[in-house]
This record gives C-alpha cells, sequence and structure tokens, in this order.
C-alpha cells in the first residue's frame, strides 16, 4: 500500500480508526503485561526474603 500523503497514512482509506485502535490496544496489552510481570517479581522477591529471615532466625 502507497500513501502519498502522511494524512493518507493515518487515514488508510476510512480504516485509519480501526487500525491505530488496534494498535493501541496491543501496545496496552504489551506495556501491562510487562508491568504486572514486574510486580510479581517484586513481590516474590520479598517473599523469598522474608522466608530466608525466618529460618534464619529458627
Amino acid at each position: 500500500m502507497y500513501f502519498t500523503s502522511f494524512e493518507q497514512f493515518i487515514n488508510m482509506n476510512g480504516h485509519g480508526f480501526y487500525v491505530w485502535l488496534s494498535y493501541a490496544c496491543f501496545a496496552l496489552l504489551v506495556v501491562t503485561n510487562i508491568w504486572v510481570a514486574q510486580q510479581r517479581h517484586r513481590r516474590l522477591r520479598k517473599q523469598i526474603k522474608s522466608r530466608l529471615g525466618r529460618s534464619a532466625k529458627v
């Protein structure tokens, strides 16, 4: 597909809204997935640190 102007690229022959909406949804999904993984990793590290601290005291 060849576009002669940036406006045509954004509009994509009337389908631009759906195309850019799908890109935005995908980007949101990727960012959310990364954020959730980081939160779980931090939580797991805290749990492991806490358990190691408790087992060392016993």
